[in-house]
């Protein structure tokens, strides 16, 4: 094994766990390239030659990825949530019996969520999420008084 070669697996190996211990997508691209060169440092002893199609795949990827990235960032998805606050006033259904106390299970929208009621809600009990505390949805009985409002 060439000298330029086992610099090339080194340098790719080093920049994909770079990119592992990151959060974002910083090194991937030049992963890519030190790659390239790496197969290249097997056909040509040249490092110039090496260095520049590192280089050229490098600039590639990247200007082929980020338009990529960039438009799938600015789709809207559904956000994920716990106990999210886009829940207090919507209904729901009580899955699992709430007793004070305790936590039971609700519906909402249809996600399942702890709950906790300062009442007794059986199964099948129609409520409401009146508050949120971290991923538990505090949920109140729907009345026909607060089924209106």
């Amino acid at each position: 094994m060439s000298p330029d070669t086992l610099f090339w697996l080194i340098a790719a190996i080093a920049f994909v766990v770079l990119e592992a211990s990151t959060t974002a997508l910083v090194s991937i691209w030049f992963a890519v390239g030190a790659a390239a060169a790496l197969v290249a440092s097997f056909f040509t002893q040249s490092l110039p030659m090496e260095a520049a199609i590192f280089a050229v795949v490098s600039a590639i990827a990247l200007l082929v990825m980020v338009p990529t990235l960039a438009k799938r960032r600015k789709e809207r998805k559904a956000p994920v949530t716990n106990g999210s606050p886009l829940t207090i006033g919507k209904q729901g259904v009580v899955l699992v019996d709430i007793r004070p106390g305790y936590l039971g299970r609700v519906r909402v929208d249809g996600l399942d969520w702890q709950a906790r009621a300062e009442t007794l809600m059986p199964e099948g009990t129609p409520c409401r999420v009146t508050d949120v505390d971290g991923a538990v949805l505090i949920v109140c009985p729907v009345t026909v008084e607060t089924a209106t409002a």
